[in-house]
């Protein structure tokens, strides 16, 4: 992609002539489709697309073109947005006491690998402060208690305001937010969490599994909803292991599960890739 691209999201109940109208729209107003992805949902009966696009000698999008987009958008009662290739998204970090899914963001952002501007770190204790200093970012603790909870919910979203966080990431976040918090944050917040075959719910999970002989183990990263680790899932990653792994083995492989299912997942969001509807995601290769 090369300066002027931008990236046209849309969605709209499936119809005939949708992908026909998106490139009539294009060439009236000289814009190059450097790439096309399009699905339509026979189940659901919604139409998904997402399209990169050069506006004329690599400028800014016309604002007849996004007036026309507009109008288009009535008519097929669609959902759609425009945004710039590259656009880096503000994005804040919420961690405990494991610091590995969160400096995977943090390394591949600085490497200019991941499309992420973090702008912040809050925790519920003082255990990584130090360990996060050197990348100078502002860090927030924010103690959470079962009756301090609502308090600390809307520090937290003083901060997100403050901040202007565009996505909210939990990198092994151990707090569950309130129902209320999951709904405000719907569609900008990304948890992850083990997932074994089976699942293992409570502590311990990596014992329970070994205890069982599990063959597979993997990591999801998902959108938060008030439902406890069943939002609409983004990316999956998993690997084969064997009788020889002690909890310990487990355990390590996990955390690079982990980090590389949410890295996934957050360049995915960032790059506008992502749809989610009636519970499940959309998720277009790039």
């Amino acid at each position: 992609m090369t300066t002027g691209d931008h990236i046209l999201t849309l969605s709209c109940p499936d119809r005939v002539g949708i992908v026909a109208t998106l490139a009539h729209l294009m060439e009236a107003h000289e814009c190059f489709i450097a790439s096309s992805r399009t699905f339509g949902d026979t189940e659901s009966g919604q139409f998904f697309a997402r399209l990169v696009f050069r506006a004329p000698e690599g400028g800014e999008v016309p604002l007849s073109l996004l007036g026309d987009i507009e109008e288009a958008g009535e008519e097929l009662e669609a959902d759609w947005s425009v945004a710039p290739v590259g656009q880096r998204m503000r994005t804040l970090l919420l961690v405990s006491k494991s610091d590995h899914c969160a400096n995977t963001l943090l390394y591949a952002s600085r490497r200019k690998e991941l499309p992420i501007d973090v702008v912040g770190i809050v925790s519920n204790n003082e255990t990584l402060k130090d360990q996060f200093a050197h990348f100078g970012l502002p860090w927030y603790h924010i103690p959470v208690t079962a009756s301090t909870k609502p308090e600390a919910e809307a520090r937290l979203f003083h901060v997100i305001e403050e901040t202007g966080a565009d996505l909210v990431v939990l990198a092994r976040y151990m707090q569950v937010l309130s129902d209320d918090a999951c709904r405000e944050l719907e569609g900008r917040c990304i948890n992850i969490h083990h997932s074994f075959l089976p699942s293992f719910k409570g502590a311990r999970p990596y014992h329970q599994a070994h205890a069982r002989g599990v063959k597979v183990i993997g990591a999801t990263a998902h959108y938060v909803t008030a439902n406890l680790d069943e939002g609409p899932i983004i990316t999956q990653v998993t690997e084969s292991i064997d009788h020889t792994y002690t909890p310990a083995d487990m355990i390590e492989t996990g955390r690079h599960l982990e980090g590389t299912a949410l890295l996934r997942a957050v360049k995915a969001h960032a790059e506008h890739r992502v749809f989610s509807h009636a519970g499940r995601t959309i998720v277009f290769a790039r």
